[in-house]
């Protein structure tokens, strides 16, 4: 039957050594024969799908119906009601009777503390809070405000706009203000804007770190209250 078969496929092959081409012949024929058959999993008995055994045994993923090893649980059933300490044996009996799986949620405990559920809506439901959780992480920023010691008021009132936008954001502020040739005789003028800085934002922010001269700049840090 398999010669009838494979023979479109392997025309190719006739000049290839016999030993190679029979390998050949054996290695399709049960590919094709055995390759959609069930696979047995410790999780849930047959399972159809290999890549869903290889992602049950990850190892932040809590054991499951056989995987777990512990001789007594404490079972707390699909209800929320808590049964008490039972044989595991016992526990993933009622599970299988009421279609469920026996999820251990507490290995830590003594003895583990296991749950009746519907372990694809556990593993759905732990996936979008885990979600939820990242997307309401703030990574915080830190932004940068240049600024010259001669800076007309315009332009400030823009650069003092930005910045505490950024702080509204949760974002840190960076505020350079540097000189440039003889700009630096007169470093009382870069002081005197930054302490302008300083009075109009100190309702928005704290200072993280005052006016300090660095090199041929000033520079400052602040951050949202």
């Amino acid at each position: 039957m398999y010669s009838l078969l494979i023979s479109p496929l392997f025309s190719g092959m006739k000049d290839a050594p016999q030993g190679l081409f029979n390998l050949c012949v054996i290695e399709w024929a049960l590919s094709t024969t055995f390759g959609g058959l069930f696979e047995y999993n410790e999780v849930s008995g047959p399972l159809r799908n290999a890549q869903h055994s290889k992602s049950m045994s990850k190892a932040d993923e809590p054991r499951v119906n056989r995987q777990i090893s512990a001789a007594s649980i404490r079972l707390i059933d699909q209800n929320g009601d808590m049964i008490g300490v039972v044989p595991a044996g016992e526990g993933m009996k009622l599970a299988e009777q009421a279609g469920l799986d026996l999820v251990e949620i507490s290995p830590g405990a003594s003895p583990p503390v296991c749950k009746i559920l519907d372990y694809g809506k556990y593993r759905y439901e732990a996936q979008k809070k885990a979600h939820e959780a990242r997307k309401k992480q703030k990574v915080i920023q830190i932004k940068e405000i240049k600024l010259r010691p001669t800076i007309g008021e315009h332009d400030l009132g823009i650069k003092l706009r930005n910045t505490m936008g950024f702080l509204e954001e949760g974002d840190k502020v960076r505020i350079t203000l540097r000189f440039r040739g003889r700009e630096m005789d007169h470093q009382d003028l870069g002081m005197q804007v930054l302490a302008r800085v300083q009075e109009t934002l100190k309702e928005h922010c704290k200072i993280e770190q005052s006016p300090r001269i660095e090199g041929k700049q000033i520079v400052m840090m602040v951050g949202p209250r």
